[in-house]
C-alpha cells in the first residue's frame, strides 16, 4: 500500500520547541510594546483569540514545519533573533518600562 506523500510523524526537535517558545515571546512582547490587545491583533492577523494565543504560547500548530525548515536551513536562531523586539530601538527605549500584563482598550 503506498502513502503519496505521507511521512511518518516523528518528534518535533528540541531546538525547534525551544524557537516556537521564544517566537511567541517575542510576538507577545511586540503586542505589547506597540499596546495593542490580543484581540485587536487576533482581529487584524485574521486568526481566532485562540489561535494567537496559542502562537504566544509556543504551541507550534502547524509552525512546527515552517520552524523545521528553517532549523534544516541553518537559519532557525537567526530567524529567533530577528523577532526579538529589544534587538530594535522601540524595544531598546521602553526595555526599562514593565511590560503590562494586560493590554486593555
Amino acid at each position: 500500500m503506498e502513502h503519496y506523500g505521507l511521512m511518518a510523524t516523528r518528534p518535533t526537535p528540541v531546538r525547534t520547541a525551544r524557537a516556537g517558545v521564544e517566537i511567541g515571546q517575542h510576538l507577545t512582547a511586540w503586542r505589547k510594546l506597540l499596546g495593542l490587545t490580543a484581540e485587536q491583533v487576533s482581529e487584524r492577523a485574521g486568526v481566532s483569540r485562540n489561535a494567537l494565543r496559542r502562537l504566544e504560547n509556543g504551541e507550534l500548530g502547524g509552525m512546527d514545519t515552517f520552524l523545521n525548515v528553517v532549523r534544516a536551513l541553518g537559519q532557525l536562531d537567526r530567524l529567533v533573533t530577528s523577532l526579538d523586539p529589544y534587538e530594535t530601538d522601540l524595544g531598546r527605549a521602553r526595555a526599562d518600562q514593565a511590560l503590562p500584563q494586560r493590554v486593555r482598550r
